[in-house]
């Protein structure tokens, strides 16, 4: 199979900003990405490419951008919050455009005057798999965290199958889901569990959900098998994965005509258990420490 190119960091930095002056200032993460990426012109075989084939999880666009985000934050054109919403400053809108070079030398003058301990040089640019500045002992505003999302899609990756679906049950009651029940019964048309999803105490949806703990993209084909399970058994259905989506699979998920599939992927999936405070321990100190408790996983 002939190599995906993906592009490095510094081009893509242009088209997050444009991507979030077409969403209108703001946007999650997911938006971004996927609006940068087709400002960027990217294919889906580029977007597909993992990061980390081993573990899977997050693709290479994905990982990239996140560190395209970081050096725009860092020069002061974009912002987020800690609902993961970004926005671009005041700075920011009144730029079309900025020079990527700039940006990543204002980054690296910034960490040497914070006096950052272990800095590597940066590898040559014309090899995009190592196009990236690698710092440690950086302060959390200037380093995505990333490390700590890997090392728990790894955990997960590592619990047995059944102990996956109970971990979703669990992230589902935490989510004010009542009433769930894992079935996992292989005759049950790929439907591993259920539940009751109550809105604001006066609306309720019964919920249907499948739990895909692998790595890779789910496909398309795999979301019209998981409606086909949902027909006649339930308002919502909800697609977990630790992988990721395929863009056909995202299109095929929200079809017009067809009952919508909720789709949540390794990325979404590893920022409910930290905001749920589910197997995942955050402290703050100077900066946020994140701590993944294997024990917890492996024993749910």
């Amino acid at each position: 199979m002939a190599k995906v190119d993906v592009p490095a960091v510094d081009p893509l930095m242009n088209p997050i900003l444009l991507a979030l002056k077409s969403l209108g200032g703001s946007g999650t993460i997911e938006e971004i990405n996927n609006k940068a990426s087709e400002i960027a012109g990217l294919s889906d075989e580029q977007i597909e490419v993992l990061h980390n084939p081993e573990k899977g999880g997050q693709t290479k666009v994905e990982y990239r951008l996140a560190w395209a985000r970081t050096y725009l934050k860092n020069y002061g054109v974009i912002e987020n919050s800690s609902r993961g919403v970004w926005a671009l400053t005041a700075e920011g809108r009144k730029l079309d455009s900025v020079d990527s070079k700039k940006v990543r030398q204002f980054t690296q003058e910034q960490l040497k005057k914070a006096k950052i301990r272990s800095v590597k040089d940066e590898p040559d640019e014309a090899n995009p798999d190592n196009a990236l500045t690698v710092i440690k002992d950086v302060p959390d505003e200037t380093e995505p965290d990333i490390s700590w999302r890997e090392e728990l899609l790894d955990t997960l990756l590592k619990m047995e199958p059944s102990a996956f679906e109970r971990l979703a049950q669990r992230l589902l009651r935490e989510s004010g889901f009542t009433q769930v029940e894992v079935t996992g019964q292989s005759s049950d048309g790929g439907i591993d569990g259920k539940g009751i999803m109550r809105l604001g105490g006066l609306l309720s949806f019964h919920v249907i959900f499948q739990c895909k703990r692998y790595q890779g993209s789910v496909t398309a084909s795999q979301v019209r098998d998981f409606r086909g399970a949902m027909v006649g058994r339930a308002d919502k259905a909800l697609l977990i994965t630790t992988g990721n989506y395929t863009k056909d699979a995202m299109k095929e998920a929200t079809r017009d005509g067809a009952p919508a599939i909720d789709l949540i992927d390794g990325n979404q999936l590893v920022d409910k258990l930290k905001e749920l405070g589910l197997g995942v321990k955050t402290e703050k100190v100077e900066v946020e420490e994140i701590t993944i408790n294997h024990n917890w996983f492996m024993n749910i």
